[in-house]
């Protein structure tokens, strides 16, 4: 596994006292594999901070690793972890429009095991940059990213915890419950029509028949993709940014990463 180059290093910024300076974040595009397949993530840490670092995996949405995930992750580094944003697809694979995005989220929803693989090889990535406490480990995701970090945790993978964004919540074993040693955290819109409440009423027992420590939080007017502002802003559509929600869950994940990683 190697580093292929650093795509960008922010210019430091001041932090307000006069004739000091903070390091930005600094990424770099990472080459790593899952099997024979060729993945290509995005890290993102602020070099000025000293020490082990807690580390937070970003998972994409269905259109792959691209801008809207890469800017989550600056936005974890400058709170201070170490951000690695997951290539489920595979290097080069970044689906142009919503028909193949789908089809390409298909193979991997209808292949749990694969998904869990994929994932799972990013999560030994992150664990091993030497910056990152690898007893604090967390995951988020993004819609397709969402569910892909649900698998994560039922897997049983040692993680801390996991927070999906108006994530799908299904899977086709809820017996693998039983396995997750993570907290988790699902924030979803309370009018999603591709989260309906069937789907949340189904997750919360299996969460409950599991043992899990779990928490769902629904965003009232809500629907999907209600953190990305590419998603528009017109609900009818059933995916749409909502100011209010992508603030609320925000915050709701900071606080949540202080529980589990203390502040």
């Amino acid at each position: 596994m190697r580093i292929l180059a650093i795509t960008a290093v922010a210019v430091a910024v001041a932090c307000g006292v006069a004739g000091t300076v903070r390091a930005a974040v600094y990424t770099e595009t990472v080459e790593y594999k899952q099997g024979d397949t060729v993945l290509e993530g995005f890290l993102a840490y602020d070099d000025a901070r000293a020490g082990k670092l807690p580390g937070v995996l970003v998972v994409h949405e269905w259109t792959g690793l691209g801008p809207y995930v890469k800017s989550r992750a600056e936005e974890l580094a400058r709170l201070g972890y170490v951000a690695f944003g997951a290539d489920i697809y595979g290097k080069g694979v970044r689906p142009a429009s919503g028909p193949d995005a789908a089809a390409v989220a298909g193979k991997f929803k209808a292949d749990r095991t694969l998904l869990r693989a994929r994932v799972l090889a990013a999560l030994d990535q992150l664990r091993s940059n030497p910056r990152v406490d690898p007893a604090r480990l967390a995951a988020i995701g993004y819609c397709f990213g969402g569910t892909t970090v649900l698998e994560l945790a039922r897997s049983g993978a040692d993680v801390a915890g996991v927070v999906s964004f108006h994530g799908g919540l299904d899977t086709p074993a809820p017996q693998d419950a039983k396995n997750i040693k993570a907290k988790v955290l699902a924030l979803c819109g309370g009018d999603d029509p591709y989260v309906p409440p069937a789907q949340v009423q189904a997750f919360e027992e299996e969460m409950r028949q599991g043992g899990v420590d779990w928490q769902v939080v629904s965003y009232g007017g809500a629907v999907h993709s209600f953190t990305n502002p590419e998603a528009g802003n017109d609900p009818g559509k059933g995916a749409a940014y909502n100011t209010a929600a992508d603030r609320r869950s925000w915050a709701a994940m900071r606080q949540f990463f202080d529980e589990i990683f203390g502040k």
